[in-house]
């Protein structure tokens, strides 16, 4: 048996061909790439800075509101907190009629108010008014109030509502929330153009992986959006991806249960059972069911029922030896009986689907990995601006280098041109 060799030169040839095609092919995706980054990259900017900021949105939201977020009363501990229905009774007092109370974030320490959310129904169903309550844990009195969406403005009140409306919707309500939507979908695909155009065909890994010392203008910001990008790739997906599910819920779920068709996330639907001559026990009640069962860990936020069959619910952060990156337990109780109905937490996860979706928040805002995750996150919002602004003068780099390459007129063009279009000289 005879074996055939290649001889070096075919080697040289194939290896050329192979070159070429990989070149070509890349021609095709820096094409892509381009034109993504500089039709959605001023707006991935936005959202980039905006999420920078709001890394830290509890520490300026505590910083920029004393006596309303901030408490200037002296300290005295959680275990003088007024009832919880007092607190949800004052908040109350100071809404309409037709208010929906969404979340109550409990305070995360114990100079901060409670913090009630809550929505107003509208003639435009898709576009509800959505306000913030402040009560004083202390003396269950009204602290302070503010417009996040309301019919006839713009902009709602505060810097923290702010650049939240701009970075989850572009201060444009539900439809801005599913253009931001798309336009994180698209952000996706342009960063994965990104790693296939940074890939070295030639395997000049140093090339691509570091900023070359005393280069000229034009290969030093080629470098900066190259390392750049390729530094923060990673976080900016994961980034990208938990913010289109928080801005396309019901589509990214149906993705998700394809895949994992066994989440509870999709079935889990506890209910209340109402009965003749019971009336809900309150907050103060079901939030003491679930301490009695789950006595660790600090509360994090709460949720009222709605409607006859609705349930408490009740979120534990930072419970001991639940989770290394992200220890949250979700609770719901009856509003009748009292009795705790599903516990949602890493221990009794059923699929990955579940896991995946718990993951979400805590990667878009960088709090699963506590200060370090919230500083990488930090980070890379700040590096979008520098991407798009090195990408844009790339770009611009390029379209002069093409126009300096057109081949002269040949002589008398001008000439002919003016007979043709009847100018004279």
């Amino acid at each position: 048996m005879s074996v055939v060799r290649q001889s070096p030169n075919g080697v040289d040839a194939w290896r050329a061909a192979r070159l070429s095609r990989l070149k070509a092919r890349r021609k095709l995706w820096l094409e892509v790439h381009g034109w993504l980054g500089l039709i959605l990259g001023f707006f991935l900017a936005i959202f980039a800075i905006t999420g920078s900021v709001l890394v830290f949105y509890e520490e300026i939201d505590d910083g920029l509101n004393p006596g309303i977020i901030a408490l200037a009363n002296p300290v005295e501990g959680q275990e003088h907190f007024r009832p919880v229905d007092d607190i949800v009774d004052a908040a109350r007092s100071v809404m309409p009629d037709r208010a929906q109370i969404g979340s109550i974030i409990y305070p995360r320490h114990d100079r901060r108010a409670y913090q009630f959310f809550y929505r107003i129904a509208t003639d435009n169903e898709s576009t509800p008014e959505l306000r913030h309550v402040f009560v004083n844990p202390y003396t269950a009195e009204v602290a302070g109030t503010r417009a996040v969406i309301e019919r006839g403005r713009w902009f709602p009140d505060g810097f923290v509502p702010f650049m939240f409306q701009l970075h989850f919707a572009l201060l444009a309500g539900k439809p801005g929330a599913v253009v931001v939507g798309i336009i994180g979908v698209i952000s996706i695909i342009s960063v994965l153009t990104g790693l296939i155009l940074w890939w070295p065909l030639t395997g000049n890994w140093r090339r691509v992986l570091t900023i070359k010392r005393n280069a000229s203008p034009e290969r030093l910001n080629h470098d900066v959006h190259q390392t750049f990008g390729f530094y923060t790739a990673l976080i900016m997906l994961a980034v990208l991806l938990s913010g289109v599910y928080m801005n396309l819920p019901d589509h990214f779920k149906v993705s998700v249960k394809l895949l994992s068709p066994n989440s509870r996330s999709f079935t889990d639907n506890p209910q209340s059972t109402p009965a003749a001559g019971r009336s809900p026990i309150g907050l103060d009640r079901a939030l003491a069911s679930v301490r009695r069962s789950y006595p660790e860990g600090r509360v994090n936020w709460l949720r009222l029922p709605e409607g006859e069959t609705g349930v408490y619910t009740i979120s534990i952060r930072d419970v001991p030896g639940l989770s290394r990156f992200w220890s949250e337990r979700r609770v719901t109780v009856d509003q009748y009986s009292g009795a705790i109905l599903t516990v949602h937490d890493p221990d009794t996860r059923t699929a990955a689907g579940d896991t995946f979706l718990d993951w979400m928040w805590p990667l878009h805002s960088g709090k699963a990995f506590g200060w370090l995750g919230r500083i990488l996150i930090f980070v890379t919002g700040l590096a979008c601006p520098v991407l798009y602004v090195t990408g844009v003068v790339r770009w611009l780099q390029k379209r002069r280098a093409k126009r300096s390459k057109k081949p002269p007129r040949p002589a008398g063009w001008g000439e002919a041109r003016n007979r043709i279009t009847g100018r004279s000289n």
